[in-house]
Order: C-alpha cells, then structure tokens, then sequence
C-alpha cells in the first residue's frame, strides 16, 4: 500500500545562523556592501533549505513510482489501491508553491547579483574585487570535445563567477570549497541553458586578465558529466 501519509517529514535544514559572515575590521569595505552580502548569503541559504525540502517531497513520490501527472485513479474513476494516494496528492500539493517559491528566490537572487555588482562599482577596486570577484576555483583538466572545451575554457583558468556561485558562497566571504561545493547544483539547474562564466587566465605577457565565457552544460556530448571539466578549490 506504501508509506503511510504521517510518515512525510520535513528533512533537517542548518539554520541560517550558521551561516556567518567575517568579522568587520577597519580595513573592511563599507558595512552597506557588507550588508547587501549577508542580505544575499540569507536568500543563498533560503534557496538551499527548499531544494532540500524538494528533494525529499520527490523521495516520496519516487516510492510510489509516481509523478506530479501520473493518474490516481483507475480507469473507472476510483483511487486506486496500490498506491498511498492521500499521501501523494498531500506532497504534491507540497510540491508545487514550493517550486513557486524556488523560482522567485532564484530571480531575487539573481537581482541580488546585479545589485551587489553595480554597489561594488563605487569602492576602490581592490576591495570590491576581493569581495565579490576573489577566485574559488582552478581548472584542473578539460576535455576539447566537451562543453567546457568547446566554450574556451583551459586549464589553469581561475574560476570566479559560475552562474550565480561565486566568492560570496563561503561562510567567510573567502569562497572556496563551499562556492565550488555548489557548482554541481548550478549546473544541473542550466542543463541545455547557457550559463555565464568569469575566469581569470594569463596572457602571453603573464598578465591575468577577466575572461567571459558562455557553456551550455549537456549530457549527449559523449563524455562524463555535463560540462567535461574537472575543477579544483583554490
């Protein structure tokens, strides 16, 4: 008959209170991008706690072997008494302001960005681009045929924007293992959309300049994964 219906739970989220920012020190950019930082990471962590949420709703209904569509009912219109159907219809019910509210907190992330980029511009550049575009990560391969390669990304290039992760994404501002933790889901949500990339790369003159890139991760490139790269912390 499946799960019971009071076996749904609401998976265990840290609280954003453990996400915390750097100390402020005099040599600290002003406290409005500080505090435009923390407004972000808040929305970051929001965002983090639904796709949780959501991914153990989808659990339940993969025990069923059902979807958001498949029918709950026979053919002769009664529930049917394989399934826990109550159960189903109160996730799905979960479900659907949940992928809402995931939506609008992306866009407000998304805004967030922009806005955090254009408060930036009026701080000395050293202290906006240690703050916002510090590098997480170093290229470690790249597969030429792969959508990495095709879109000009090379080894050695410092990653610091991915989509929407960036330095912002470490619990002290620094980046790191915790921005490129979240590459991974960043790259399943672009899957077969382009997704915009900075990196910093050497010049023939050994200078480090910005690079934009554009990659459309895809899985039918005939290789592992779905960008054909391999990314290391910085």
């Amino acid at each position: 008959m499946g799960l019971r219906t009071m076996d749904i739970h609401t998976p265990t989220i840290p609280s954003s209170s453990t996400i915390a920012n750097a100390p402020v020190s005099p040599a600290d950019p002003p406290q409005t991008l500080e505090g435009s930082k923390a407004s972000l990471m808040a929305l970051i962590s929001r965002r983090d706690a639904l796709e949780a949420e959501l991914k153990a709703l989808g659990s339940v209904l993969d025990s069923h072997r059902v979807t958001m569509t498949t029918p709950l009912t026979t053919f002769d219109g009664y529930p049917r008494d394989d399934i826990d159907v109550a159960q189903i219809r109160i996730t799905r019910a979960r479900i659907i302001p949940l992928r809402n509210d995931y939506k609008a907190l992306t866009a407000e992330i998304e805004r967030g960005l922009h806005e955090l980029h254009a408060l930036s511009a009026s701080l000395p550049t050293g202290v906006a681009e240690g703050i916002i575009e510090a590098p997480f990560a170093r290229v470690n391969t790249v597969e030429p045929a792969g959508p990495a390669g095709i879109a000009g990304v090379r080894v050695g290039d410092l990653v610091k924007r991915f989509g929407n992760v960036g330095a912002l994404d470490g619990a002290s501002g620094a980046g790191g293992g915790d921005a490129l933790a979240r590459v991974s889901g960043e790259v399943k949500r672009f899957e077969g959309r382009v997704l915009k990339v900075l990196v910093s790369r050497r010049d023939n003159d050994g200078v480090w300049q910005n690079v934009n890139l554009e990659i459309t991760p895809r899985a039918d490139w005939g290789g592992r994964g779905l960008l054909g790269c391999h990314l290391l912390p910085v």
